[in-house]
């Protein structure tokens, strides 16, 4: 298994609290020239030095993952390798050095590229009849979330104090939300037929209509994000706090996320949901029967147990639906997904989709060695009526293999044999053989032979690409 490079994320971390080298090398008892060198990725960090690197940088030991270049980079490569731009190959090399050297310049690439999509998307005929621009702010919304990774102390705390006062077991909560509701607010919750939505709060009348087609589980989820959006408003905007949404659409998406996230930490509170998770060995299912709630819910909430002095399990979560649409996405674990495309056919999210209603294990391995161990099953939503088909999507989520043994899912398997390789995407990915790929990657030239035709659809060449350039360690220490 190749081993984590954390030299950069060392780097990285020292810059931004204004240490030399020579200081930090100083606090660490170590010389300024083997930080260097740690700092190159040109020698392993033992367990101890590791425990000082998180004492003086002031950081948690999942801090130094390198999970935020690792996204920050394979975001790059996917942007400078899109055929649209009209780019010369980039080295790989110059790919990490702008991520690890200029990750604010690197942020803003992405940024820029972002909206050139738009713009473009928009010149091509992506508009309404009315002339009305189609604005996206899904994206923006994706970034805000997986720049916090996913963690609000404010929402966490808000809904602890809330939960506090309701004072009920969790068989017991969907009741008391709604008596807090009525008696606190003077809100009359009414369960029965509701044209067009699934929840409808009218401030005036004073009541709150759940759609009679909503499992008991997302009438309570209904009830506490009503319950939030009374009580929880200040907790929100100070969570907000130094965001600049582009579009007011944009920033009420953030808010109606953030509402979501409260109303979760209401219905599943931290404290006691990462304990059941330990009992569970984060069990899904069983989380889900305990705490009256989804598996989709469930599932959620175990990507936010990232309290600083109490951290779960770092997850990444994904919803996708059938025709590879992902609508919902945040990595706490630093899995790379592609920002612009779509993802691996071989990846068991979308083998889920054959096998509705049960749980799909995977070790998935991608080319630079990082390996996951990744769950997946679908989940189904109301349909409105007969004949009407029901909504579909794939509830997937994952950790770094290194954390499998925590899970109940990792059992039995043989976590190095069952590791199956996987890419970011297929214009991505190097793999030569891969017999699922649907397009030719970006870097290679095709070989085309009328008289063989390969086992796998494309065929290219594979000369490798040039290594990473590392710039060598200085003769003397800076200061």
């Amino acid at each position: 298994m190749t081993r984590p490079l954390i030299g950069r994320t060392v780097r990285r971390l020292r810059a931004e609290r204004g240490l030399t080298q020579q200081a930090l090398a100083t606090r660490l008892g170590i010389s300024g020239s083997y930080l260097n060198l740690i700092e190159h990725d040109q020698r392993a960090v033992t367990a101890s030095l590791l425990i000082k690197l998180t004492e003086v940088l002031g950081v948690e030991l999942a801090a130094l993952s390198g999970s935020a270049e690792r996204q920050l980079e394979s975001g790059l490569r996917e942007v400078l390798s899109d055929p649209m731009l009209g780019l010369e190959e980039v080295p790989e090399g110059e790919v990490a050095t702008l991520a690890a050297s200029a990750p604010n310049a690197a942020r803003a690439v992405l940024a820029l590229y972002r909206a050139w999509r738009v713009a473009r998307e928009d010149s091509s005929g992506l508009a309404l009849p009315t002339g009305r621009r189609i604005l996206l702010p899904n994206e923006e919304t994706r970034d805000f979330f997986h720049d916090r990774a996913n963690h609000f102390p404010a929402l966490e705390a808000a809904a602890e104090a809330i939960g506090r006062e309701i004072g009920a077991r969790p068989s017991e909560m969907n009741h008391a939300i709604a008596e807090r509701l009525r008696r606190a607010h003077g809100l009359t919750v009414i369960v029965g037929p509701l044209e067009g939505a699934m929840r409808r709060h009218d401030a005036a009348a004073r009541t709150l209509h759940l759609s009679e087609s909503l499992p008991r589980e997302s009438r309570g989820f209904q009830m506490a994000f009503t319950l939030m959006l009374l009580e929880a408003r200040e907790a929100v905007e100070a969570a907000m706090e130094g965001a600049e949404p582009s579009t007011p659409e944009a920033a009420q998406m953030v808010r109606i996320g953030l509402l979501n996230y409260a109303a979760a930490a209401l219905l599943m509170p931290y404290a006691a949901y990462l304990a059941a998770a330990r009992e569970f060995r984060h069990d899904i299912e069983a989380l889900a029967a305990r705490f009256g709630v989804s598996f989709e819910q469930a599932a959620q909430r175990l990507s936010t147990l990232q309290r600083d002095g109490a951290r779960g399990v770092p997850f990444f979560f994904l919803r996708v639906d059938p025709a590879g649409n992902v609508g919902k996405r945040f990595s706490a674990a630093g899995f790379p997904f592609a920002r612009f495309g779509g993802s691996c056919p071989r990846w068991v999210v979308h083998e889920a989709f054959t096998t509705p209603g049960r749980i799909r294990v995977q070790v998935a391995r991608l080319p630079d060695g990082a390996t996951f161990l990744t769950i997946a099953q679908t989940v189904q939503g109301p349909a409105g009526h007969w004949g009407e088909p029901p909504a579909v999507h794939v509830v997937a989520m994952g950790c770094d293999i290194t954390r499998a043994p925590e899970l109940v899912y990792a059992e039995g398997l043989d976590l190095e044999a069952a590791a199956v390789g996987i890419g970011l995407s297929c214009r991505l990915c190097d793999r030569a053989e891969c017999r699922s790929r649907a397009f030719p990657p970006l870097e290679h030239r095709l070989v085309l032979d009328p008289a063989e035709e390969g086992a796998a659809p494309y065929r290219f060449e594979t000369a490798a690409r040039p290594a990473p350039a590392e710039a060598p360690p200085p003769r003397k220490t800076r200061r």
